[in-house]
């Protein structure tokens, strides 16, 4: 099973909020998820962003794939550079 961390729309129309949630690849956008890691309100200035660091980082340690946006998001939060350390430690 490929597990990506992604984007789930929830709010109204032309309201736009988001979770980011770690998944099955094969499961539609707005569906099923494994685990809530965080939120995201673009609407917001600035946009607010909450992350549980814990859990984004144990699943990019079992292999989850972050989509773009999330990418950014946990590089704007540190949480890449800190699983980086986290790789380079082990190795």
């Amino acid at each position: 099973m490929a597990v990506k961390i992604r984007l789930t729309r929830m709010g109204a129309k032309k309201r736009p909020t988001y979770r980011i949630v770690a998944s099955d690849s094969r499961r539609p956008r707005d569906g099923k998820y494994l685990e809530l890691i965080g939120t995201y309100n673009p609407l917001t200035s600035p946009a607010e962003v909450k992350i549980d660091e814990e859990k984004a980082l144990k699943w990019l340690a079992t292999g989850a794939i972050p989509s773009d946006t999330v990418r950014s998001l946990f590089q704007k939060n540190g949480i890449m550079k800190k699983f980086a350390d986290q790789k380079a430690k082990k190795d």
